[in-house]
């Protein structure tokens, strides 16, 4: 049975999702940065491999459930994403001297009239939403056209933000949306996207149910010549009115006088056209453009295809403040947004947690100094880990232990946990450290106890809900990551 599920089923879900983030009950949402080491052929503890790419090359995350607990199995740290951080966005369209732009139509993609044809714009787009029917101006002013003066080049940029139509030299026609804030251009502006925005100004002065635009389909022949007016706008709304222009007997051009009000269908008559003074014209035929529900303006998002979310989240080197949670010793490969994850095993509301196990080292005999990404064994328990960050000011080595082996996996092919008083060595640098198991304090936001600390986010909780594998971004204290996340709906 033939059936479609409308683009406003996929507004509907992105406006579910940007609600999550504030709504009475809300969801909590995380931005995690994981993966360490590199992408590599592994070795499992039953001594078969596994192969996850290269750094240049790293494999598309597979859509299974393994993947989702192996997410936290070397993810390094999370900050947690607020209602702020979200926006609506549609694909950019920098307006650009000398293009054809689509103008806005509500039947693209429907049969033609009269025909079994399809709909087509200018572009060859058969949907309103992938046809290049909007633009930002250089003063980030985003402009819908309503009329592109039968396929004409663009080659004059809009400009004002006034609520009525816009003619400019080039004979396009356009109607002012909305205007990017500062913020907007900051956070929420990629070279793919940008943010979108009901500008309330330009709803308020929206006519519900007013017709601006007519299109000439055929002409027709043999009328009057002359400057035809009072033509009326038939269809279910009122007060519409047209001037229709007859030249070499055919249509040639026409215009909306009076908007009017209320129309969900429009058509302009050749009966009407003659009775206005084109006597003897046959065979016209106008396209009425109908506009949006409400009018041009009155809801951005939904007239623009607002049915994309990006998710702007800012690590700022180590997070100062937050018991620098967030490591910058090492790279990352990975980002992952997280849903509802818990902490000691309650909810998890802090800005940034931690997701590296740590070890705290007495200060005799004198540990050495471990290095980023070396296997640290330990001695008795046979505990296999990665090291990501050494502290050596405050003798605390975070790791990872991973499903491999030299990553955390032991001679038995068993994930075993560090624990007592047994050394730690590394395995490149040779370097040992004795766990302080008298030690029960807290050292730069993390929380020990007998010398250990676990990590802040507690494994495999909540929901993974997005997951990229990137080529190794390496981090700095001064140094801040800006991860721009689009979620197509």
């Amino acid at each position: 049975m033939p059936a479609i599920v409308t683009n406003k089923f996929r507004i509907h879900n992105s406006e579910q999702f940007s609600e999550s983030f504030s709504e009475s009950g809300a969801n909590v949402y995380y931005m995690l940065l994981g993966r360490p080491q590199a992408f590599a052929t592994s070795t499992r503890g039953d001594s078969r491999t596994d192969n996850e790419g290269s750094d240049s090359s790293p494999l598309t995350p597979a859509d299974a459930i393994e993947t989702e607990f192996f997410t936290f199995d070397d993810a390094i740290a999370a900050k947690k994403v607020t209602s702020s951080d979200t926006s609506f966005v549609i694909p950019r369209r920098n307006w650009t001297t000398g293009t054809v732009y689509d103008y806005y139509r509500p039947d693209y993609g429907r049969r033609i009239t009269g025909g079994t044809s399809t709909q087509t714009a200018n572009s060859g787009a058969t949907n309103l939403f992938d046809s290049t029917f909007y633009v930002m101006s250089s003063a980030y002013n985003v402009y819908k056209v309503l009329d592109n003066n039968g396929n004409a080049n663009s080659t004059v940029e809009p400009t004002g933000t006034s609520t009525s139509i816009l003619t400019t030299g080039d004979g396009y026609k356009w109607k002012y949306m909305y205007t990017l804030s500062a913020s907007q251009q900051a956070n929420f502006l990629s070279t793919d996207f940008m943010a979108v925005a009901t500008n309330s100004t330009v709803s308020a002065a929206a006519v519900d149910g007013a017709v601006n635009i007519a299109k000439i389909k055929t002409a027709g022949s043999g009328g009057s010549n002359g400057t035809h007016t009072g033509v009326a706008i038939r269809g279910d709304g009122s007060s519409g009115v047209a001037t229709v222009t007859v030249s070499g007997g055919a249509v040639t051009a026409v215009s909306i006088t009076t908007p009017g009000t209320g129309y969900t269908f429009a058509y302009i008559r050749n009966a009407d056209i003659v009775a206005a003074g084109a006597t003897s014209l046959s065979g016209a035929e106008i396209d009425v453009i109908v506009e949006p529900k409400g009018g041009h303006g009155k809801n951005a998002i939904k007239e623009l295809g607002g049915f994309f979310v990006m998710l702007n989240t800012s690590f700022e080197g180590v997070e100062s403040g937050s018991g620098s949670d967030v490591s910058a010793a090492n790279d990352f490969r990975r980002v992952a947004l997280l849903r509802d994850p818990t902490s000691g095993g309650s909810a998890a509301s802090a800005t940034t947690l931690r997701a590296t196990k740590a070890i705290r080292f007495a200060a005799s005999p004198t540990p050495g100094s471990f290095q980023v990404d070396e296997e640290i064994n330990q001695a008795s328990t046979g505990a296999v880990g990665k090291v990501v960050e050494y502290d050596s000011t405050n003798r605390v080595l975070f790791y990872i232990q991973t499903r491999f082996n030299d990553e955390g996996v032991d001679s038995n092919g068993n994930q075993t946990a560090f624990s007592g008083a047994n050394v730690v060595t590394g395995q490149t640098s040779s370097a040992t450290g004795t766990p302080d198991t008298g030690f029960g304090s807290t050292v730069n936001g993390s929380s020990f106890t007998s010398g250990y600390s676990s990590s802040e986010l507690d494994a495999d909780s909540g929901d993974v809900m997005y997951i990229e594998n990137r080529a190794p971004i390496t981090r700095a204290t001064d140094q801040t990551e800006n991860v721009k996340l689009i979620i197509e709906f």
